[in-house]
């Protein structure tokens, strides 16, 4: 095989790659900022400590990167968790408040004690959506919505409305603090990454998830446990969404039961839909994930930067996002590109479309398909 031969096949081997157009946008947000901002790639050391654009934007979206996880098992078994913000205000709150009425907030037992209730809170929380998912068949939207709603006024009950600060260095680490030159929360990121990814990926779990996500009714006629995965996965989510909830209230010294995680969820969602997991569920990446947080979170520092007026920066993001979603989608490439970016194994093969069996019966038995009762 000649060398012009094989170069269009690897090309089109890289475009066909799942996580190639998250990247690409990735690269593209953050060359935009260069005209604006001619140092955007210095990474300059300072007191001890490594600062800069990107490691900015790594700091400020890791509660985004861990939220987005957790949702990403969760869409994979055909669900949807909206309350993971209310989680995120929940745990900051809890922790916060306890902190608050220590007479000694830099204990580090009080500390301690402080993350363990706003981690087992938003466990609890977690548990209750997958029991009205899996065990009550009560729609995942509306399961999760009951605490998206009522689990702001319960953050700002255990505030009492107001806006707690607290004054601790052990629980500033979390979300302020640094480690070996780095922002210690790109640490906890990278452990709950690489712990979902083994577990995802090197045992069994992963496949049991695409299983229920892909049909969980014949899931369980094989002997899988959908309903105990599915209450596993919501748990999961709403664990992440505790941690982000930790580092967010850390990195502010402060707890808003209002406004702290507003709207992660949706930011979340959107992560999970640019890394390539189709929200009907099924097969899910999580290294995706993690690229279409760094898109969403780059996006939002490139609108700051290129100066984009706050009152557009919404309909600015839902654009980008868009079109990140259009690029990954086959039939939109296959139409604006051409065949030679389109999907599928048609349109990368001899160009000849395979002849359908004559007989309807040997194409039931040639493709088996399970029906979702």
């Amino acid at each position: 095989m000649t060398t012009s031969s094989t170069t269009p096949s690897r090309w089109r081997a890289l475009t066909h790659h799942h996580l190639f157009w998250p990247v690409a946008v990735l690269v593209l947000l953050l060359l935009v900022n260069v005209p604006f901002t001619p140092d955007f790639f210095s990474i300059k050391m300072a007191d001890g400590h490594l600062y800069g654009s990107l490691v900015s934007i790594v700091l400020f979206g890791s509660p985004l990167i861990l939220v987005a996880v957790g949702m990403t098992l969760v869409i994979a078994t055909g669900g949807i968790d909206l309350s993971v913000g209310a989680v995120v205000a929940i745990t900051g709150a809890l922790a916060c408040s306890y902190i608050s009425d220590q007479s000694d907030q830099g204990a580090l037992s009080g500390v301690l004690l402080a993350m363990g209730l706003g981690l087992l809170a938003a466990v609890v929380c977690g548990l209750w959506n997958g029991f009205l998912v899996a065990r009550m068949g009560i729609q995942p939207i509306i399961a999760t919505l009951i605490i998206m709603v009522a689990g702001r006024g319960v953050a700002q009950l255990i505030t009492d409305g107001q806006i707690i600060t607290i004054n601790s260095e052990p629980y500033k680490l979390i979300g302020g603090g640094y480690w070996l030159t780095l922002p210690f929360s790109i640490f906890v990121v990278a452990v709950v990454v690489a712990v979902t990814a083994v577990l995802t990926r090197r045992t069994a779990l992963g496949l049991l998830v695409e299983a229920v996500g892909g049909n969980a009714e014949a899931s369980r006629l094989v002997g899988i446990r959908s309903r105990r995965i599915k209450i596993m996965v919501y748990a999961f989510c709403a664990l992440c969404a505790g941690i982000a909830g930790l580092m967010i209230s850390s990195n502010t010294s402060a707890a808003d039961g209002n406004n702290a995680g507003l709207w992660i969820e949706l930011d979340a969602i959107l992560a999970v839909v640019i890394g390539g997991t189709s929200l009907l569920g099924g097969r899910f990446s999580v290294g995706g994930t993690v690229v279409g947080a760094l898109v969403i979170q780059t996006l939002t520092t490139t609108i700051y930067t290129i100066g984009v007026p706050t009152q557009t920066n919404l309909v600015f993001k839902a654009a980008v996002v868009i079109v990140v979603c259009l690029l990954q989608s086959p039939k939109f490439r296959a139409k604006v590109f051409g065949a030679r970016f389109g999907a599928g194994s048609g349109a990368k093969g001899s160009g000849k479309t395979a002849a359908a069996p004559a007989d309807p019966a040997a194409a039931s038995e040639a493709a088996p398909k399970m029906e979702v009762s």
